[in-house]
C-alpha cells in the first residue's frame, strides 16, 4: 500500500523494540483532540453535542505536547472538533514535529488555506482532510453543501505549497460499493494517501440509521475491492493501510481490536477504554495502561463494541499481527486481498455485557467542574481588586 517509506521504518522499528522488550499493551498513534469545537455538525459525528462550556474548553500547547511525551507514541492524530479553530495548532504542531513524531492534522478543510502560513511542510506532517466521498456523498455527510469543493481546493493549494495531504473518508450504510470504487479512483487521481474506515455508532451522533453493521461492512469492502481489482485500479489505489487490515475488512480476519494502539488525550484528561467510546477518564497515560479494564471491552466484550471496524481499533492490531506473526502478514501480500469464499467466522455476541449510557452524566460531571472553576476564579479575581483598592 502507500504508507509513506519513512514512516514505514520508523513505526516498524518503535513495534520491534516493543517487541524485544517483551511488551504486548503499547500505542502506536496518541489521539490528541485539543478541542470539540467545530465549524460543521455532522449528522454521524458524536463530538459536538456538548454545552457550550465545554465546546469552549481547550488544551494548551503545554498540554498537548506533555500528552506527546507522556505517551511516546511515533505518529500523533490530532482530530477534534476543528483543530484548525485552536488559536495554538501551529506551535503545537511545530512542537510535535521537532520532537520527530508523525503529525496528521486532520481537518475539514474549511479553514486549511487561511491558516497554511502557520506550518512549515516536513516529512513528519500531513494533513489529513476529511473526505466522505464525491460531492454528493460528502456534502450529505457533512450536512452542508459546497464543502468538497472547498476541501479540494484546500487539498490543492496546500500540495501546490509543498504539503503532504491525505484524505480520510467514514464509510455509512446506504453508500454504494461503485461510489466508493470512484471516490478511491478520484482521490489517487488527486495524488493523495487514503485512509477510510466504516462509520462507528457514536452514542450521541444525530443520525443512527446509518451505521454498518460488521456483516455489511466484510461484503461492502469485498465488493469495492472486486470493482477495484476489475477496473484494473485496486493496486493503485493510494491506501494508507497495512494489508493485514484491508483484509480484515473483507472478512478474512478474526482480530480483536486494540484499544490501547491509539489512545486519546482531550479536554477532560485520558480517555477510557479507546478513541471512539469514552468510558470515563483518568489523568496520566499511565493510569490509562494500568488502570483500564481492558476486558470489558471489544467486539464479543461489549454491546456497543459490537459492530465496530474502524481502523483506530483493529489497524493497531493488524500491525501487531505483523510484527509478532510475520507469516501472517506475508501471506496476504502474496495472495492479496481474498473477495471470494468463505469469511472467518464472527466472533460470538451471547456473552457481552449490555450497554452502559452515560454521557448525560459525563456531561454533569463536566459542568460541575467548569462552574467550580469559575467560581473559584471570580472569587480570586475579587480578593485582587479589594487589595488593589486597599494598594
Amino acid at each position: 500500500m502507500s504508507v509513506p517509506l519513512l514512516q514505514a521504518a520508523k513505526v516498524g522499528a518503535y513495534i520491534m523494540k516493543q517487541k524485544l522488550k517483551g511488551n504486548t499493551r503499547y500505542p502506536l498513534v496518541l489521539m490528541l483532540e485539543p478541542l470539540f469545537r467545530c465549524n460543521l455538525a455532522c449528522a454521524g459525528c458524536g463530538k459536538i453535542d456538548y454545552p457550550d462550556p465545554i465546546l469552549n474548553k481547550r488544551l494548551s500547547a503545554e498540554d498537548c505536547l506533555d500528552a506527546v511525551d507522556e505517551c511516546g507514541a511515533p505518529i500523533v492524530a490530532i482530530p477534534g472538533g476543528e483543530p484548525l479553530l485552536h488559536k495554538e495548532i501551529g506551535e503545537i504542531v511545530a512542537g510535535i514535529v521537532a520532537r520527530k513524531k508523525f503529525v496528521s492534522l486532520c481537518t475539514n478543510a474549511l479553514l486549511l488555506e487561511k491558516k497554511l502560513k502557520l506550518f512549515k511542510p516536513s516529512p513528519y506532517l500531513f494533513f489529513s482532510v476529511h473526505l466522505d466521498g464525491l460531492e454528493e456523498e460528502h456534502d450529505k455527510a457533512v450536512c452542508q453543501d459546497g464543502v468538497f469543493q472547498r476541501a479540494v481546493q484546500a487539498i490543492k493549494v496546500a500540495q501546490k505549497a509543498g504539503f503532504q495531504v491525505n484524505v480520510n473518508a467514514t464509510i455509512f450504510d446506504g453508500t454504494t460499493p461503485e461510489q466508493v470504487a470512484d471516490y478511491l479512483d478520484y482521490a489517487t487521481e488527486m495524488g493523495v494517501n487514503i485512509t477510510i474506515s466504516p462509520g462507528y455508532a457514536y452514542e450521541r451522533a444525530p443520525d443512527q440509521e446509518h451505521f454498518l453493521s460488521r456483516q455489511k461492512t466484510k461484503q461492502l469492502f469485498r465488493d469495492i475491492f472486486n470493482i477495484g481489482k476489475e477496473r484494473g485500479n485496486f493496486k493503485k489505489w493510494n491506501l494508507n493501510h497495512s494489508g493485514l487490515y484491508l483484509d480484515f475488512l473483507a472478512g478474512n480476519q478474526d482480530f480483536q481490536c486494540t484499544p490501547w494502539g491509539m489512545p486519546t488525550r482531550n479536554i477532560f484528561g485520558w480517555q477510557k477504554p479507546c478513541y471512539l467510546l469514552g468510558e470515563g477518564y483518568v489523568s496520566t497515560f499511565q493510569e490509562l495502561m494500568e488502570e483500564t479494564d481492558w476486558d470489558l471491552y471489544g467486539t464479543g466484550n461489549y454491546e456497543k463494541c459490537a459492530d465496530c471496524m474502524a481502523h483506530c481499533g483493529y489497524e493497531p492490531t493488524a500491525a501487531h499481527v505483523a510484527a509478532f506473526k510475520p507469516l501472517e502478514g506475508l501471506k496476504v501480500a502474496l495472495r492479496g486481498i481474498r473477495t471470494e469464499g468463505p469469511m472467518a467466522p464472527e466472533i460470538r455476541f451471547e456473552n457481552q455485557r449490555q450497554a452502559e449510557y452515560m454521557f448525560e452524566k459525563q456531561v454533569e460531571e463536566q459542568m460541575e467542574t467548569i462552574e467550580a472553576q469559575e467560581a473559584t476564579s471570580k472569587k480570586r479575581r475579587k480578593v485582587k481588586l479589594a487589595e488593589r483598592k486597599v494598594a
